[in-house]
């Protein structure tokens, strides 16, 4: 009968579906796959304009891709084992040296940096008061406008001594300040503690046990290729200007050994399948905010929707002159982001972290926005009003001569008024670098890394005072002649030129 066979089928599939096993209630959606992944980030590159990129993205226990794209510095493929400087990045991993030795009792958190670093001092008595952890959450009173002038220190116990004239500029545990000699006096300290320098410590019980063979310092002889700074719509390779950072940002990295990075710090603290480097409570301790800031851990930052991002991230970023780094995890979903590229400070960094927040939006299921980099526009703007000046500047002199002729006879005083505006651009160039270590907050800088951060910004400077100074230079050499050619010339004649 139909009626029987039908409902022997129901009851036969129904079976089926009782004995066959459920998906698991928990599953997560499927990531993004390596090939969508690295058309996204050659995509960026291409919109942007920069150079090169290696990124790592991983899940969970395990790494999800690693690539990488464009080119360095001599013109050769990246690949996901090239050394590319992490810039300050590097301080997560002097933290996790420093928190190393506080799970082994070897001193405390909340210790005074001065019970485990004698010779460690300031200017302002309350830098006695100074513990481990807020020279880790930066909230130690130490400011770059505090810091005394002197030579740049060549070792971790030079970098300490100068502390010894370092103004707070706040009470120990007040104030947040981001200041790169608070991870100088963290380094210092593993020293101290342990006998052995910063690096090889960081080396044996740190970099090794995670598996990150191709990590080293810059201080340990690590070596990279030129990495670039961008003007006018291209990208020059250029050396990192030499600066003393070991400890705050020296470390050379790769995209492969940053996912090992990620996974460490994202499994309790240890790399799946290698050994244990910290428990998961140090890892924790690491993430949680402690600063005044309410966002700033140790070695590590936090941000959440309130900060525009779509769930709470544990971030840091890094760089210098020639090269930009981020790496970004995401507790809630389990996943990992690390971007490297080589081109370095100024409006290049934004273009770094939306390569990082394209990756974090493809591990959560959404379309990331198109890049859209504004440096090309703000170069044209000031390469068109660089040339714009040059050109004022080749008439003013030409026209020097008819300029003093209109002006012969009359009061010097107003001559001078009129020539006044034109020292304006030159004051601007004396003032340009204690501005711009103001802006910084105290953040010194030669000026060779000055042209690096705003190449355009500071050719047009140069240019409007050296115009200004010629024109005004001329004018006055030819006011100068025109009063004795004007004696002796007869009633009425032309002056020459």
């Amino acid at each position: 009968m139909p009626f029987k066979s039908t409902a022997l089928a129901a009851a036969a599939l129904a079976c089926l579906a009782v004995l066959a096993p459920a998906p698991p209630a928990s599953a997560a959606p499927a990531g993004p796959a390596p090939a969508e992944l690295d058309a996204f980030v050659a995509d960026h590159l291409e919109r942007t304009g920069l150079p090169g990129a290696a990124f790592a993205v991983v899940h969970g226990d395990r790494v999800v891709h690693t690539g990488a794209h464009g080119r360095d510095g001599h013109g050769r493929p990246l690949r996901t084992d090239t050394p590319l400087p992490v810039a300050s990045l590097s301080k997560s991993m002097t933290a996790l040296a420093v928190l190393r030795l506080v799970e082994e009792g070897a001193l405390g958190l909340d210790d005074p940096v001065r019970e485990h670093l004698p010779g460690f001092a300031t200017a302002d008595p309350r830098g006695a008061d100074i513990t481990v952890r807020q020279v880790l959450d930066q909230s130690s009173g130490l400011h770059d406008l505090g810091l005394p002038d002197g030579p740049e220190p060549a070792t971790l116990a030079e970098a300490v001594d100068r502390l010894s004239g370092a103004r707070l500029a706040a009470a120990p545990g007040r104030e947040w300040n981001y200041h790169n000699p608070n991870y100088h006096v963290a380094a210092r300290l593993v020293e101290t503690v342990t006998g052995e320098p910063f690096t090889a410590y960081l080396e044996r019980a740190v970099l090794a046990p995670a598996g990150m063979a191709d990590t080293r310092s810059a201080s340990d002889g690590a070596r990279t290729a030129p990495g670039h700074f961008r003007a006018y719509g291209l990208n020059l390779p250029v050396a990192e200007p030499a600066h003393f950072a070991t400890g705050s940002g020296d470390m050379v990295s790769t995209a492969d050994d940053m996912a090992r990075w990620l996974l460490l710090h994202l499994n309790g603290g240890a790399v799946p399948g290698g050994p244990r480097v910290v428990s998961p409570e140090t890892v924790e301790e690491a993430h949680t905010p402690s600063a005044p800031n309410g966002r700033t851990g140790l070695g590590w930052m936090r941000r959440g929707p309130a900060d525009g991002a779509s769930r709470v991230q544990v971030w840091h970023g890094g760089t210098n002159s020639t090269h930009t780094a981020y790496q970004v995890l995401v507790p809630e979903t389990g996943y990992g982001v690390a971007v490297l590229t080589n081109v370095g400070i100024a409006l290049t960094e934004e273009d770094t972290w939306a390569l990082a927040e394209g990756l974090i939006d493809l591990t959560e299921g959404r379309t990331p926005a198109p890049a859209d980099s504004v440096l090309w526009k703000v170069d044209a703007v000031l390469g068109a009003a660089t040339l714009a000046v040059l050109a004022l500047g080749v008439r003013g002199v030409l026209r020097a001569p008819a300029w003093a002729a209109a002006r012969a006879g009359r009061p010097r005083w107003r001559a001078a008024v009129r020539l006044a505006p034109y020292a304006l651009p030159p004051l601007a160039l004396a003032a340009f670098d204690p501005a711009v270590t103001f802006v910084m907050g105290g953040r010194e800088g030669t000026w060779l890394q000055r042209f690096y951060g705003v190449p355009a910004e500071l050719v047009l400077l140069v240019s409007a005072a050296l115009v200004c100074a010629a024109v005004a230079g001329t004018r006055l050499w030819r006011l100068r002649r025109r009063p004795a050619e004007g004696v002796s010339a007869a009633p009425g004649a032309v002056p020459s030129p």
